[in-house]
């Protein structure tokens, strides 16, 4: 997760050092400080609004070190919706209260607010009537466990279903642990949550489909195969084999290609994380995968894009899919569901 903490005052970039301090272990902090009170180890700018078009979109969350007022005018040409913004937080100069303002339940905000508030000594000031209430939310729950959705109109009516105090009705493809009063499997409910792969059942009346983000792609490629050949490949064949593309998490290969032009812009573009093994480490995966002479010959194990899928923990969904440049194989990780656990 990449953050970025703006400040716009000495004492704002004073406890925006604080701040990268205490979150550095655990994220990728970089921070923007106004010109007249800027370090060596912040990027300096003279508006906001000049920063702002350059850095929305382009990390998981922004912790403005200044008024309310201020952020709010900052972000507001740019927001979109909330299945895409980043998580902003505001957190007063005098470190005092941290807000979260956009995003609290997707993006993370309301969570990233509380650890803030742990590392400096603030007091989170959540606003969500679910938070507020200690009550279920469908958004924290969904990023919390990994799971997609895009139906926010069934969202908002369980939302409003636990604040009315009505039952939410579970079926899930999955195990799962830790139920909040609210969910029931036992009892018929108007409104309830569908945790499957599968995005079209609808048990409910009102139904948010859940679908698990847990493939992990493995990928084999010849040398110097530009980003446009991975993508297209990946794509087109996630799409024949059934598989929504946002529902992949991680891109695996062999580590003589962890600085592979193409593959690194491929995974940059959608946000992947690329995993890389040894030639040992893949060929000493367990299971019935094809065997190439020349790729063993080439990279030392002898199928590239099945053993990397599988070295992740998952099991083989689909076997090797190959173009001119390109193989892909694709493994499904395990997934238990937990109630209780929040995000990040």
């Amino acid at each position: 997760m990449n953050i970025s903490v703006i400040s716009v005052t000495e004492k704002g970039r004073l406890l925006s050092e604080k701040i990268a301090e205490h979150l550095g272990g655990e994220f990728d902090i970089k921070r923007y400080c106004f010109r007249k009170y800027c370090d060596a180890s912040a990027e300096k700018f003279s508006k906001l609004s000049e920063l702002m078009p350059s850095i929305f979109g382009e990390y998981n969350a922004l912790i403005f070190v200044c008024s309310c007022g201020i952020a709010t005018r900052a972000i507001a040409p740019f927001v979109n919706s909330k299945a895409h913004d980043p998580a902003v937080i505001v957190v007063d100069d005098s470190g005092k209260f941290a807000i979260p303002i956009l995003s609290g339940h997707l993006g993370g905000a309301n969570r990233m607010s509380e650890i803030i508030a742990d590392k400096i000594g603030a007091a989170a000031v959540i606003t969500t009537a679910t938070d507020v209430g200690g009550r279920f939310s469908p958004d924290s729950f969904a990023r919390a466990n990994n799971l997609l959705f895009s139906d926010f109109s069934a969202a908002k009516e369980i939302a409003a279903a636990v604040l009315n105090d009505e039952k939410i009705g579970l079926k899930s493809d999955y195990p799962y642990k830790n139920p909040p009063f609210e969910i029931t499997e036992s009892s018929p409910c108007r409104t309830g949550i569908y945790i499957s792969a599968n995005p079209l059942p609808k048990p409910f009346e009102v139904t948010l489909n859940l679908i698990p983000k847990n493939i992990v792609i493995g990928i084999g490629c010849r040398k110097n195969t530009p980003c446009t050949d991975i993508e297209k490949h990946v794509l087109l064949t996630l799409k024949k084999e059934g598989i929504n593309e946002r529902r992949v998490t991680a891109a695996a290969s062999i580590n003589i290609k962890s600085e592979e032009r193409g593959l690194v812009e491929f995974c940059e573009k959608f946000s992947l994380p690329l995993i890389t093994f040894t030639a040992e480490e893949l060929m000493a995966q367990r299971g019935d995968f094809g065997s190439s002479s020349f790729v063993l010959e080439t990279t030392g194990a002898d199928n590239v894009c099945e053993r990397s899928a599988v070295a992740c923990g998952g099991t083989l969904l689909f076997r090797k899919r190959s173009c001119e440049n390109v193989t892909l194989a694709a493994a499904e990780l395990p997934v238990e569901i937990d109630f209780e656990r929040k995000f990040p």
